[in-house]
């Protein structure tokens, strides 16, 4: 702590904030009078407080606040003593899980920070304030929360008696119960803001809230069925606020603004418990942040309510059964790889099985099933990862992707001794990933005796039901886009209705290619024969059906219109 103040003040020379003559007679002030060294500059109007805490927050990385207009929680003031307050001259903000934020105005005193750790239990982040702040906050918190016990006890009773009335608010612990009225006058104005954003994401049913910072505001956007829609711009005054919040509750780092960082939270929404999943990323107007929605109620347990068409799901339910062998399912990034495959595992997850995932990141987090965090900086990846997998006898062992040759290697001698393995890969068609294994240097024959089904995957945004209405379609146009007319059908188109946000589509569904690799597929591969002749001869014999041909099937039952079908998978 010396050597931190000593370069402090060498760095105050430096700057020309303060002269030697200055601070001579500022030492000898301290040791008069018996008070810190930043509090005799402040008296003696030698630096200005303001100009102060911006010098110590550019060199501590601590971030500043003002707190003139800052909405302080009763329940959050309450876990510093007022005695300790008044002591330390620090007031608490907000607390998420074991971090407790609090305002001080001296981050050099290190025995406050330690003496809160001791009180509170808490770990203890710090933002700074100017001291004249933090004491009329402590004035006016602790003279307003100065109930008595039996008051405190009769609110916390009627509390029980209202029960849980809330739209959105961030738990104590773990936990974020999302049932806090937003209009609740006791939170923070920005807490409010954050908690309504993921309200209204959870409500129209976003995947995805992103949060980007522009030139003159903070916009954020939601990604539902697979598109971004732009919900709001908030003022620019309130980005800094916004942001240390998001980072607040997903446990990053509040201080570091120059790289990115990956965090995660949790939420109760309606009876449900959702995880966010959150990357921050520094941008030229400030920190952008995405959050993931993981929604477990959206994991089927099992195959038949995932709403496969017959045929792949048929396929799907064949490869499942087999003792041991390699599942691939392709498709590009956010077509639903990790859902189909969680789907599966959970259905496969019985007290007999051992089953183990590596993934990058864990999405989901599954009782019963044994998950793996990929961790590159210590040099946990797929590959090490997996080998040490392999140690652990595992019966089911899934790897969020086959990225390189050392992985795609030791998948393959996995699946053929005896571990069912399921993994994903970056493939246009199912078919292509045979030779995208070739070309990781796996071999032909260990690549035939490994796989036993291999899948392409699209989601294909869902007709909403409430506006759809029928429309024709000529003869000569399905015939040209390759739509089989032996039969007739009633093609829907929606114009859009408050429902689905004048999107004219609620959901998405699964459009699926699958085909189970068979000895005469084997026989081909040995023999290095031509893709298009492996297709061929699957979709001939054995009726795989392709992208297009699945899509076609969703459109015949009414669930998509000919333009989405048309709009993810590509004419063969």
């Amino acid at each position: 702590m010396k050597a931190l103040k000593e370069n402090l003040i060498e760095i105050l020379l430096k700057n020309n904030l303060l002269t030697q003559d200055q601070l001579d007679k500022a030492v000898e002030l301290q040791k008069k009078k018996q008070i810190p060294l930043r509090r005799v500059l402040i008296e003696e109007k030698i630096i200005p407080e303001e100009q102060l805490l911006v010098f110590l927050s550019s060199h501590l990385y601590i971030p500043t606040l003002h707190l003139t207009k800052y909405k302080f929680d009763p329940e959050i003031v309450k876990i510093i003593p007022h005695h300790i307050a008044v002591q330390y001259r620090v007031i608490p903000l907000s607390k998420m899980a074991n971090m407790l934020t609090v305002a001080l105005s001296d981050p050099l005193n290190i025995f406050a920070i330690d003496d809160l750790k001791v009180i509170t239990g808490c770990e203890i982040d710090i933002v700074l304030s100017p001291e004249e702040e933090i004491n009329k906050a402590i004035d006016a918190q602790y003279s307003s929360s100065g109930k008595g016990m039996d008051d405190i006890l009769k609110d916390d009773q009627q509390d029980k008696l209202e029960g849980d009335k809330k739209d959105v608010e961030v738990l104590k612990e773990d936990d974020i119960d999302l049932s806090a009225m937003v209009s609740e006058s006791e939170k923070p104005t920005i807490v409010k803001l954050v908690d309504l954003m993921l309200t209204e994401a959870l409500k129209k049913r976003a995947s995805d809230i992103h949060i980007e910072p522009a030139v003159d505001g903070l916009k954020v956007r939601y990604r539902i069925d697979g598109a971004l829609h732009e919900i709001i711009r908030l003022p620019k005054k309130n980005q800094n606020a916004v942001t240390a919040r998001l980072k607040i509750i997903s446990n990053m780092n509040i201080t570091e603004n120059r790289i990115p960082q990956d965090g995660r939270f949790k939420v109760k929404f309606e009876g449900k418990e959702i995880d966010f999943r959150v990357s921050s990323l520094p941008t030229t107007f400030g920190q952008k942040f995405v959050l993931r929605v993981l929604d477990k109620g959206n994991l089927s347990i099992g195959l038949d309510k995932l709403g496969f068409s017959p045929y792949p799901l048929k396929v799907f339910k064949t490869a499942v059964t087999k003792p041991f062998g390699m599942i691939l399912v392709t498709g590009p990034t956010g077509s639903g790889k990790s859902t189909t495959l969680y789907s599966v595992l959970n259905q496969l997850n019985t007290p007999e099985r051992n089953i183990i995932t590596i993934e990058d990141p864990v999405e989901y987090q599954l009782e019963g099933i044994t998950q793996i965090p990929v961790r590159h900086e210590i040099g946990l990846d797929f590959s090490a990862g997996l080998r040490a997998v392999l140690r652990q006898s595992p019966d089911v062992i899934m790897v969020g992707e086959i990225r390189d040759s050392e992985t795609a290697d030791i998948a393959v001698k996995a699946a053929l001794t005896g571990q069912l393995f399921l993994s994903t890969l970056h493939t246009n068609d199912a078919l292509t990933s045979i030779t995208r294994l070739m070309d990781m240097g796996i071999e032909p024959f260990l690549v035939a005796t490994s796989l036993i089904m291999v899948c392409a995957q699209r989601l294909c945004r869902r007709i909403c039901p409430k506006c759809k209405k029928p429309e024709e379609l000529s003869r000569e146009y399905l015939k040209e886009v390759g739509f089989p007319l032996d039969e007739k059908i009633t093609f829907y188109k929606s114009p859009g209705c408050k429902y689905c946000n004048n999107t004219g589509f609620y959901g998405r569904i699964a459009i699926l290619e699958a085909v189970l690799i068979d000895d005469t597929i084997r026989e081909m591969i040995i023999k290095k024969q031509s893709l298009d002749a492996i297709k061929d001869y699957a979709v001939k014999k054995i009726g795989m059906q392709m992208l297009r041909d699945d899509a076609f099937v969703k459109v015949k039952d009414g669930m998509t219109s000919m333009e989405e079908a048309l709009r993810i998978t590509t004419e063969e």
